[in-house]
C-alpha cells in the first residue's frame, strides 16, 4: 500500500477526535497526534484501535508508545503490513 493511501485512511480514522482543525488541514508527516492535533491519551488509544482494523494489524505496545507522530504511525503501519505478507 502506498504511503499516500495510508495518510488518506489515517486522516479519516483521526477526524473524528481532532481539537485543532488548523492543524488537521495542514496534516504532514511531522504532525503530532497530541501536540499538534490536540487529540487526548484516551483517544489516542481509539485510534490505534481504529488502525488496527482498518489495516487488520495488531500493534504491539511498544509500536503504541511509539505512534505519536504520523510519521511513527506510517512507519508502524508499513512494518505490520509487510510482516503479514
Amino acid at each position: 500500500m502506498k504511503k499516500e493511501a495510508i495518510i488518506e485512511k489515517l486522516k479519516v480514522i483521526v477526524k473524528p477526535y481532532v481539537k485543532n482543525q488548523e492543524a488537521f488541514d495542514n496534516l504532514t508527516e511531522s504532525t503530532d497526534f497530541i501536540t499538534d492535533l490536540q487529540i487526548n491519551s484516551a483517544n489516542l488509544v481509539d485510534v490505534i484501535l481504529d488502525v488496527e482494523e482498518e489495516f487488520s494489524i495488531v500493534i504491539d505496545n511498544e509500536s503504541m508508545e511509539k505512534m505519536i507522530t504520523i510519521k511513527a504511525a506510517l512507519e508502524i503501519i508499513e512494518t505490520k503490513l509487510s510482516e503479514k505478507c
